[in-house]
């Protein structure tokens, strides 16, 4: 039975396609949008557009895929038959065939999702649901092409000349020559962006103001975990050892990237600040300044042609002005700065602040014996970290696809869909929690469920946060042995703790901010100036236009500024369209000639 349902999921799905080549070759829009569902959505990522974008709805879709197919050349849409195949599957609660595609366009090859929804085909009608183009590859610019001409002689015949350690060592501090990249923030996003881009033979240099690599999170509090399961982790290239556990030690993530960055062989300097940069637009490059923490106080001048801010989507630490906080007298450090909780055993403790960050810290304080209490500002999502939290990773979970399909059917997903779905799983997720949220909601805690009941993985790419996976913590403020009041009871600070509106007082000898990040919009004012920053506009959270992500992972209104960020994920799948647009700029493809 499954052999027919397949055989027969590849069959509509071939003939679809030829209808779609068809409408193509005779530049018909009226017969490109018969193919098409009136309430279809095509993402496109750089494939066809030369940026990410959606289009939603019959008549949008059928003009702008046109217009971009004949400005790209695409063509010779099929079936992939080396990837998995045509298959029934569920999506958003429907029925429907999907099948991994390939086509071609004047200067690439690309990869794409089809999805066709079920009861259309039994009533005879095969129509898109959703259709994703993407760019696979450069013609000519492939990696194993870039690979195999990079390969060096078997064996050096002076034996007594620089050998390969000599080179990297002599290659990596670009004394005779500029990096083409500059990539600031050395975390994954930044990481993952540098091996992308040597993947295509592109140089790039990553810099950091820490003093090791995977400081970011070897520095972090002492119990700190990733909260969701390696399955969906990986990073390019060299996944995580099948031995690692599901949920990955701060300490454990921290020794992979530094790994990581010896094992790709990528430029790193440590130590090293980011003072900002001056775009050229005669010579199409910027003068960056580098502060260099070394004995002599000595900085850099570099040139590359592209800068990727790759600070994070929490980067700069967000204080927020508390009225009379000043007041207090006892210390007060932001989440990022707290390190461990076992100094606090005994004393009274404040954490600001109801999502990760805030619930890991408090729950850090409470084991070392400090009397803890977190302080709620705005109703948060809270959601069991198994099995609801892993529920949105579905894709990654069990047999199947390769991981590079898996990756391309997640980045197929258009806005519209992904919102239905995930407000299936939310619900389902608030059945499976609902004696934690009932114990929560009584003790005064005040709940929330993203966008329209959609769940974390929205809340995260607009805001950056306002959730908490449980591990623990929300076990320990139901049952009262961690505090909770809200913000609003609060009538001020003293200088020994703060006092309530009722009248009582609560001494406090630490408060904790864990009071989120500023987004990387903050940063560029600040690093290229106010010009380009208004001309740049918002970064991260999506725009109503593209229903995309703002200014993430493609061309920016300023010529040479990229920006990279997000979940590992994320990080792992848009690097790949980042380093392909600027190689394709740079060699004078498409559309992004510099």
């Amino acid at each position: 039975m499954d052999v027919e349902l397949n055989r027969d999921a590849k069959q509509i799905a071939g003939d679809w396609l030829s209808g779609l080549n068809a409408a193509l070759q005779t530049n018909d829009a009226r017969r490109l949008g018969a193919l098409f569902r009136p309430d279809c959505d095509w993402r496109d990522i750089v494939a066809l557009t030369w940026t990410i974008e959606t289009v939603s709805d019959r008549d949008p879709v059928a003009r702008r895929l046109l217009e971009a197919a004949a400005a790209t050349g695409a063509r010779d849409f099929a079936v992939d038959p080396e990837r998995h195949p045509p298959r029934d599957v569920e999506r958003a609660g429907e029925e429907c065939i999907e099948a991994i595609l390939k086509f071609e366009t004047k200067v690439g090859r690309g990869a794409g999702i089809l999805r066709l929804k079920r009861s259309d085909c039994r009533t005879g009608a095969a129509l898109a649901w959703t259709l994703l183009t993407s760019l696979e590859e450069l013609k000519g610019y492939e990696e194993e092409t870039i690979l195999e001409n990079a390969e060096e002689p078997a064996f050096e015949r002076d034996f007594h000349g620089p050998n390969w350690l000599d080179r990297r060592r002599r290659a990596s501090t670009y004394e005779d020559r500029e990096p083409d990249v500059l990539i600031v923030g050395g975390g994954h996003a930044g990481i993952t962006a540098a091996a992308r881009l040597k993947g295509l033979g592109i140089e790039a240099l990553v810099v950091d103001r820490m003093e090791r690599i995977g400081d970011n999170w070897r520095k972090r509090y002492h119990g700190l975990k990733l909260h969701n399961q390696k399955h969906s982790n990986h990073f390019p290239y060299l996944p995580f050892p099948k031995t690692w556990p599901k949920y990955i030690a701060k300490d454990k993530i921290a020794n992979w990237l530094e790994s990581y960055v010896e094992t790709m062989e990528i430029d790193f300097w440590t130590r090293t600040t980011f003072k900002g940069a001056v775009w050229d637009d005669k010579t199409k490059r910027w003068t960056a300044n580098l502060a260099l923490d070394v004995a002599d106080g000595a900085g850099r001048t570099l040139h590359p042609r592209h800068i990727i801010m790759a600070t994070s989507v929490s980067g700069t630490p967000n204080i927020p002005e508390i009225p009379t906080l000043d007041r207090f007298k006892g210390q007060v450090v932001h989440s990022s700065r707290f390190a461990n909780g076992g100094e606090w055993k005994g004393r009274n403790v404040y954490v600001f602040g109801t999502g990760t960050s805030a619930h890991d810290i408090a729950q850090d304080l409470h084991g070392n014996g400090a009397h803890t209490t977190i302080v709620q500002r705005s109703p948060t999502l809270i959601v069991n970290v198994e099995p609801s939290a892993q529920l949105y990773d579905g894709i990654y979970y069990g047999k199947g696809p390769t991981y590079e399909d898996r990756d391309l059917i997640n980045v197929s997903v258009p806005l519209r869909v992904m919102k239905q779905g995930h407000k299936i799983l939310t619900d389902k997720a608030r059945e499976l929690d609902a004696p934690l949220l009932e114990g929560l909601e009584k003790v005064g805690f005040r709940l929330e469920f993203g966008e329209n009941g959609t769940g974390w993985p929205l809340k995260y790419r607009s805001r950056g946060g306002g959730y908490y996976f449980n591990v623990g913590a929300s076990d320990l403020i139901a049952k009262r042995e961690i505090g909770l009041i809200q913000y609003a009871d609060i009538a001020g600070f003293t200088p020994t703790g703060m006092t309530m509106k009722d009248g009582s007082e609560r001494p406090a000898d630490l408060i904790v901010l864990a009071t989120g990040y500023k987004g990387q919009d903050h940063l560029v004012g600040d690093l290229f100036g106010k010009e380009i920053a208004q001309k740049v506009g918002a970064v991260w959270g999506f725009d109503a236009r593209t229903q995309e992500l703002n200014n993430m992972w493609v061309p920016t209104a300023q010529p040479g500024l990229w920006f990279t960020g997000g979940s590992f994920a994320q990080c792992r799948m848009y690097s790949k369209y980042l380093a392909l647009q600027i190689k394709a700029q740079d060699v004078g493809l498409g559309g992004l000639e510099g």
